[in-house]
C-alpha cells in the first residue's frame, strides 16, 4: 500500500485552484511579474518524511518568512536579553510595514513587522560585524535549516531596493532613536538581501519541521537551534506572524505561521510537522489568499489547531510483530495526525503476500478524529492489497470501524489474540 497523504494534498490543491482572489505584490517589479497561478504545498514531519503536491519545488524569494528564523539566529548570536533590549514581543495589530514602536523605549513592537526585522538583522553576529557578514550569516543559517545551499536572487534584491522608500524611512527613524547605529541604507540593504533568498515550499516545510522538532533537524540529526530559542521564536510567531490578522488567525486556524509578500507561507505545529506553501496572490493583509484557505482546510481536516492537537508522547507504533499466520500492528499513545502519518508510513513496508494484518489498539489512549480516519484508511488500503484485516479493540476506541467502503475489520476476541 501507499500512504494517502500526498493524495490528500493534491485534493486540497485541486479544490482550491478555483480560488483566484487577491493580487500579486505589484509594488515590487520582480514580484509583480510572478506567475500568479503557481500553487504548491509540502508537509515535513519531525521524523524527516516530506509529502508534497503541486508546485512544491518552484523557487520564490523567502521575504518575511525569513523573520522568525533570523530572529532565532539573532538570539543564538547575542542572547535573548540583548535582543529584547532592541525588539519587543507584543503584537502590533498593524500592517507589516507600519512604524510600530513602543512609546518609552522606541523598540519595534515585535520582530515580525518590518521595523523589528530590520533591527533584528542588525543584531546578527556582533556589534562590529560587517554588513556582508550579517547577510552571509542569514543565508548560511537558512541553508542549514533547509538542508541545502540557498542563494540570493540579485535581480529581486535590486528590484526591492529600487522601491524601498518606506523601509528606508523606518530605518532612518530607528537609527535616529538609537535602536541601531548602522547607516539606514546599509541596514535596509542587508535586510532586503535576507528577504531575497530563494526557497521552495519543500524547503519551508523542512525548515519548519526543524522548529517543530525542538531545533533538532529531522533529516541531518544536527541540533541547529537550541530548544529554548525555538520556544521564543515560535511564541512570537504565534502572536504576531500574521500581522493585523494574527488574532483571528490563531483562534480560527491555530497553527503558528508566517507569511511573505512573494506568496510563501510557513506553518509550524510543535511536535508534529512543518508546513510550506506557495501561492503568489495576496489578500488585503498581505498574506497568500490561497495559502490562508489551504491552512484553514488543513487545520480543520487534520485537527492541527494547536489547542486541540492532542498530546504528543510515545511513538504511535509499539511494535510490528510477525508470526506464521499474521502480522500484528501494536499501536499506543494518542493517535493524532503526526502519529497516524507515521503509522501509514510503516504500513507501506508490509509485504504484498496476502496474510492477516491485526491491529492491536489495546494500548492506545485515544484516537483524534484525524487519527481514526487515517488508521481506517490504512486498513482499507491493506484490504485492497488482498490482506485480511482484524482488530483487537477491547475498550472500543474505534467504534463503528467502517474502513470507508462499507467493510469492517474482523473483531478478534482476547483468546484469539493470545494464540501464536
Amino acid at each position: 500500500m501507499h500512504t494517502p497523504v500526498p493524495e490528500y494534498l493534491q485534493e486540497v490543491l485541486a479544490d482550491l485552484r478555483a480560488h483566484v482572489g487577491g493580487a500579486v505584490a505589484d509594488y515590487i517589479p520582480d514580484l509583480a511579474a510572478a506567475d500568479r497561478d503557481r500553487f504548491g504545498v509540502a508537509l515535513a514531519t519531525t521524523s524527516g518524511r516530506v509529502h508534497t503536491a503541486g508546485d512544491a519545488d518552484v523557487e520564490f524569494s523567502i521575504q518575511s518568512v525569513s523573520k522568525p528564523f533570523v530572529y532565532a539566529a539573532a538570539i543564538m548570536d547575542r542572547g535573548v536579553e540583548r535582543v529584547l533590549e532592541s525588539v519587543g514581543v507584543e503584537p502590533s495589530g498593524e500592517a507589516f510595514d507600519e512604524l510600530s514602536l513602543e512609546h518609552d523605549s522606541h523598540r519595534p513592537r515585535n520582530p515580525m513587522i518590518n521595523a523589528g526585522a530590520i533591527t533584528t538583522h542588525q543584531l546578527l553576529l556582533s556589534d562590529d560585524a560587517t554588513a556582508a557578514a550579517r547577510v552571509e550569516r542569514a543565508r548560511g543559517f537558512l541553508s542549514e535549516l533547509a538542508g541545502r545551499e540557498l542563494r540570493i536572487n540579485e535581480s529581486i534584491l535590486r528590484s526591492e531596493l529600487d522601491t524601498a522608500d518606506r523601509n528606508l524611512a523606518l530605518a532612518h527613524l530607528l537609527r535616529n532613536y538609537g535602536v541601531f547605529s548602522a547607516a539606514a541604507h546599509e541596514a535596509v540593504e542587508g535586510y532586503t538581501a535576507q528577504c531575497s533568498i530563494m526557497v521552495t515550499a519543500r524547503d519551508l516545510a523542512v525548515m519548519g519541521s526543524c522548529l517543530a522538532n525542538g531545533g533538532l533537524h529531522p533529516q541531518t540529526g544536527a541540533q541547529v537551534v537550541p530548544s529554548d530559542v525555538v520556544r521564543q521564536a515560535l511564541s512570537v510567531m504565534a502572536a504576531a506572524g500574521m500581522y493585523d490578522a494574527a488574532g483571528s488567525w490563531f483562534s480560527e486556524v491555530g497553527i503558528p505561521a508566517k507569511s511573505g509578500v512573494s506568496g510563501g507561507m510557513l506553518g509550524v505545529l510543535p511536535g508534529q510537522i512543518g508546513i510550506g506553501l506557495f501561492s503568489p496572490r495576496l489578500d488585503a493583509h498581505g498574506n497568500s489568499a490561497r495559502g490562508v484557505a489551504a491552512f484553514r482546510r488543513l487545520s480543520a481536516d487534520m485537527n492541527l489547531h494547536l489547542m486541540t492537537a492532542g498530546p504528543v508522547g510515545s511513538a504511535p507504533i509499539r511494535a510490528i510483530e510477525r508470526s506464521t499466520d499474521r502480522i500484528t500492528v501494536v499501536l499506543q499513545g494518542a493517535i493524532q495526525f503526526a502519529g497516524a502519518e507515521a503509522v501509514l508510513d510503516r504500513l507501506q513496508s508490509i509485504d504484498a503476500e496476502p496474510t492477516t494484518v491485526l491491529f492491536d489498539v489495546s494500548r492506545v489512549d485515544r484516537f483524534l478524529d484525524v487519527g481514526r480516519r487515517m488508521t481506517l484508511e490504512g486498513m482499507r488500503r491493506l484490504r485492497l492489497d488482498g490482506h485480511r484485516i482484524a482488530l483487537y479493540d477491547p475498550d472500543g476506541l474505534l467504534p463503528d470501524p467502517d474502513m470507508g467502503d462499507g467493510h469492517f475489520p474482523e473483531n478478534l476476541p482476547d483468546r484469539e489474540l493470545r494464540r501464536s
